[in-house]
């Protein structure tokens, strides 16, 4: 199962890439729309969740400043992600089966207290992101720009030649 997430992660660092690059195929004309600021938001919280929940993991020592950051300009993005990308990649490096199945507690944002193990938030987290970029594509359609191709089986399929023997 470890070696399926840091795969999954691969996957997800190169379509969150894929979504950066769609960010800035809208139209300059469109880009102080209340939907361009939105998409922009939604791909901010995609990075702040990831990092908050290395923060819960008890991996991070650094807590995020917002779940839903409001204020973030498009240019920031890119660099952002490749902070949060730099440190997923740190913490699935040493992800081995003890650590998969390890259960933890931690408090929500609404200051309840909860228990899930760590193989139960990746699953969550990799849908998260499929969500929210999907909500992104959408966006940027409807921006007239070009949204991004990520459905996993795009990314993994291996083409087969139409060689006859």
């Amino acid at each position: 199962m470890t070696d399926r997430f840091r795969r999954w992660f691969e996957y997800e660092k190169e379509a969150h890439a894929k979504t950066f690059l769609s960010l800035q195929t809208v139209p300059e004309a469109q880009r102080a729309s209340t939907e361009f600021h939105k998409a922009v938001r939604l791909f901010a919280h995609l990075v702040a969740a990831r990092k908050l929940w290395l923060y819960r993991f008890g991996v991070s020592t650094e807590p995020i400043d917002e779940l839903f950051p409001q204020a973030v300009a498009l240019e920031n993005l890119e660099a952002l992600a490749a902070q949060m990308h730099a440190l997923w990649d740190d913490y699935l490096a040493r992800l081995d089966d003890e650590e998969l199945e390890r259960v933890f507690e931690y408090q929500s944002l609404d200051s309840a207290r909860f228990r899930n193990s760590i193989e139960e938030i990746l699953t969550q987290l990799f849908g998260h992101s499929l969500y929210h970029r999907g909500q992104i594509a959408q966006l940027v359609k409807n921006l007239s720009g070009q949204p991004a191709v990520t459905d996993f089986v795009y990314w993994s399929r291996v083409p087969v030649n139409d060689v006859v023997s």
